[in-house]
């Protein structure tokens, strides 16, 4: 009996000791802070509020708030605000080292976001978002505004591009906000050449020196959003207007893809052209509206397997391939599709252009499902390309072969095919099915079709009758003038 009491003594004992050693933790836990999602240390991969304490050692800064979400919630929350780094989005404060800074963030975080909010317009200055060392896969998330500077001592002597993304490696521009270049400040400031003004400097450094002293803007004018050397670049969804030059430019590009945004700067604007390609392969343009002061979209030397459909073009000067072969140079353009287009009021329809005294070659081009209203010349191939009131005569050209048209539609201002081809390396391989061009006064044709050395066949009857087009092959080819059209 006496046994069982102290058996039983002892276990009491023992059960009152956890209860009083329990209590005792408690408000040793509380005075820590109480509720553990207030309790912040600098570890990587502990989560909870991100807001900064009261005590500067327990600070975590936005891009450890942003790794560590990642990493807890399975890169979700891998988002870098530009907001969240100093920028102020009134439009008038710089907010160019809020966007690098955000920038330098995201770039080390693979699949992460830079994010540029609704509701809010900001001033940014030339930059480049560049990316040798950068993760991949990075999304630009653009739904706020940005706005150019207007002054011209934020340009310097004259810059290329204003916005730039340079070797990424997976690159993603969408969202429903807009870039905005704010180009009239350089369409009314900056005049055309004027070779008097520049033989007054002794070089061109004094004249563009002079001209950011002046308050002039500089003669070089950026392009607004400009690729360079990416594999992986997609744009969606975004606006872009007002550029100074070109508006969406690719250079030394790889698998592109453009769908479901919108360009646009007044049909006068000096040499704004919509989309520009050049050294890119595997592009992909789509469901986009365009409307500029030159080519809607421009299809430069190095391209091949270009896919350019569901397109509203105008005002512009349509979809042109060149111009090609400039200063004697090598052009190499091939895989080139063009249908299902729209075109209003545009200088050109599908327009091929080569500078006299090029070399290399144009080659399997389809044209198709082309609807055009009011515009001035809809079939062009030209190449005698010139730009200048006067250029010399050459003898060799850039090759152009295997061009189909087929389905193109609608009405015209002045001439409705213009087949301009080179003595020397006449225009093969041309093809028309189901062609139909009328006048806009009353079907009252203003001009003939035009051909000069140009070889082909007609597959169908055409409107008007397109009777000019050579059948076959050239059966010589002057030797003194033949180009190299290899490629």
């Amino acid at each position: 009996m006496r046994t069982f009491n102290l058996k039983t003594l002892s276990f009491f004992v023992l059960i009152a000791f956890f209860i009083s050693f329990s209590s005792f933790l408690e408000p040793c836990y509380a005075r820590k802070g109480g509720n553990k999602q207030h309790w912040r240390k600098k570890q990587k991969g502990y989560g909870g509020d991100h807001r900064r304490s009261a005590r500067e050692d327990s600070y975590i800064t936005p891009e450890e708030t942003a790794v560590t979400l990642g990493e807890n919630s399975g890169g979700v929350s891998n988002v870098f605000n530009v907001l969240d780094y100093g920028a102020k989005g009134d439009g008038k404060a710089d907010d160019t080292k809020a966007f690098e800074a955000a920038w330098a963030a995201a770039c080390k975080v693979q699949a992460s976001t830079m994010s540029v909010p609704s509701g809010s317009v900001f001033l940014v200055k030339p930059i480049s978002f560049s990316g040798p060392n950068c993760e991949a896969n990075i999304v630009f998330q653009l739904d706020g505004k940005i706005i150019a500077p207007t002054s011209s001592g934020d340009w310097g002597s004259g810059l290329l591009q204003w916005i730039e993304f340079t070797k990424l490696k997976g690159i993603s521009i969408k969202g429903s906000g807009v870039i905005d270049g704010q180009g009239s400040v350089w369409w009314n400031d900056s005049p055309k050449y004027n070779p008097a003004k520049e033989s007054t400097y002794s070089s061109l450094d004094d004249l563009q020196a002079t001209e950011s002293n002046s308050g002039e803007m500089p003669s070089t004018k950026p392009t607004a959003l400009r690729f360079y050397g990416s594999d992986g670049v997609s744009v969606t969804g975004i606006t872009l207007q007002n550029s100074p030059q070109a508006h969406l430019k690719f250079d030394d590009c790889t698998n592109v893809q453009v769908s479901d945004i919108s360009i646009s700067s007044p049909g006068n604007s000096p040499n704004t052209d919509g989309i520009h390609l050049q050294n890119s392969q595997n592009a992909v343009i789509s469901a986009t509206s365009i409307a500029c002061g030159d080519d809607c979209i421009s299809i430069q030397t190095g391209c091949s397997n270009v896919n350019i459909h569901n397109v509203n073009c105008g005002p512009g000067h349509g979809v042109s391939i060149g111009g090609l072969g400039k200063d004697n140079t090598k052009a190499c353009v091939s895989n080139v599709t063009v249908r299902d287009v729209q075109m209003h009021n545009t200088l050109t329809g599908v327009r091929i252009k080569t500078w006299q005294g090029g070399s290399g070659s144009v080659q399997n081009i389809m044209f198709s499902n082309i609807q055009l209203t009011e515009v001035e010349t809809p079939i062009m191939i030209d190449q005698f390309y010139c730009d200048k009131s006067k250029c010399q005569n050459q003898s060799s050209a850039v090759a152009v072969s295997g061009v189909n048209y087929v389905n193109i539609q609608g009405t015209y201002t002045s001439k409705p095919v213009h087949f301009a081809c080179s003595d020397s390396s006449p225009c093969t391989g041309v093809s028309l099915d189901t062609i139909e061009l009328k006048s806009v006064d009353e079907g009252k044709q203003l001009y003939d079709p035009f051909c000069w050395e140009a070889y082909g066949v007609l597959k169908t009857s055409t409107v008007p009758q397109i009777d000019c087009l050579k059948k076959g092959k050239p059966s010589t080819i002057t030797q003194s003038g033949s180009s190299d059209s290899s490629c």
